[in-house]
């Protein structure tokens, strides 16, 4: 992955496209530069107010995608986007249409949701969208937009997609250490082992085993899949039917493979938190081990001391055995007797 440095965060603005890989691939990038956040979002900010308004409502779809993705890493991106997010929201209302602007409102609506920011700010986002000019005529969203916001709100692709980067990064091994420490308490292992459980049920439902789906791919007809068969288009009527077709295609197969992404991202996940899983409780055998062999070295020093006891008290004799003290001897003389002169 490309070292960080202004001009090639300028470049990679510039060629940003509407599409779920392009935002995706840059949101990973930024992720991973994260140190840089601050600089990163002023950049941002500036490129935002230069982009053309078609590619405005894309800059947002990535600091939603950064925003979401960055948060368990930490708290930088979220509190350095706050800094500007109004304003940039009121300067893309601003040349937006009413399509654009449901867009907007709806990514508020997520973060509102997923408490992403505060009530109050989220409101303020929004009266930033309602005081802009007059709205333009609303055009028909595609199936780019469409898919990128399913991707930020109803699947999982993302949302731990930046943990590709630890995989071809050591340095990031740490972060990840950090994050997911051995549990040590017996709270904490049961916590881990219930986040295991669900892991495990949530794959139940993988994209992989959605027959339906396959199904409804492999139905797709071959006009989508053949630009050759594009010449057998004979009117506009016939044109726009197969332009609806490609867009259902595309939206379908967008969204299915954003669905197999966060499979693999779960899966990936699962066998990272198998290893953590196996690692907590082969530290637990050890410390069990170990209070095992303490207490078994207790036992063994009460079990002599017992011992010693036993044959201590065996060795004292047996009052029972004395002769009667009281019994059979004369008794003391008395003072009497002892002075009497007889």
């Amino acid at each position: 992955m490309s070292s960080f440095s202004e001009s090639a965060l300028e470049k990679k603005l510039s060629e940003l496209s509407n599409s779920q890989q392009s935002v995706q691939t840059l949101s990973l990038w930024i992720i991973h530069h994260r140190k840089h956040s601050g600089l990163i979002v002023k950049v941002w900010h500036r490129e935002l107010k230069k982009a053309k308004c078609s590619r405005k409502l894309t800059f947002l779809y990535l600091a939603n995608d950064v925003i979401q993705n960055s948060k368990k890493k930490g708290p930088e991106f979220t509190k350095d986007f706050e800094t500007v997010l109004v304003d940039a929201c009121s300067h893309v209302a601003s040349d937006a249409d009413e399509n654009c602007k449901k867009h907007m409102e709806r990514l508020l609506n997520i973060w509102k949701e997923r408490s992403l920011y505060r009530a109050d700010f989220i409101q303020q986002l929004k009266l930033a969208i309602e005081d802009s000019n007059s709205p333009k005529p609303a055009g028909q969203p595609t199936a780019v937009q469409n898919t990128l916001i399913l991707s930020a709100e109803e699947k999982r692709a993302v949302k731990r997609s930046y943990q590709k980067i630890q995989e071809e990064e050591d340095d990031e091994d740490d972060d990840y250490r950090s994050h997911m420490s051995p549990r040590n308490t017996d709270a904490s292992a049961t916590q881990l082992t219930e986040e295991l459980v669900k892991a495990l049920q949530d794959l139940e439902n993988a994209a992989s085993g959605d027959a339906a789906v396959r199904q409804k791919i492999a139905s797709l007809p071959q006009e989508v899949q053949d630009v050759s068969l594009l010449e057998k288009i004979a009117d506009k009527e016939a044109a726009d039917k197969l332009s609806k077709t490609v867009d259902e295609a595309c939206l379908l197969l967008a969204e299915y493979n954003g669905r197999l992404a966060a499979e693999l991202e779960d899966r990936r996940q699962l066998a990272r938190m198998l290893t953590e899983y196996i690692s907590s409780q082969k530290e637990a055998l050890n410390e069990r081990e170990k209070k095992l062999e303490e207490y078994k070295q207790k036992l063994a020093r009460v079990t002599q001391v017992r011992k010693e006891l036993k044959s201590h008290i065996q060795s004292l004799p047996d009052l029972s055995l004395l002769p009667n003290v009281t019994g059979g001897l004369a008794p003391l003389p008395s003072a009497g007797d002892l002075f009497s002169t007889d």
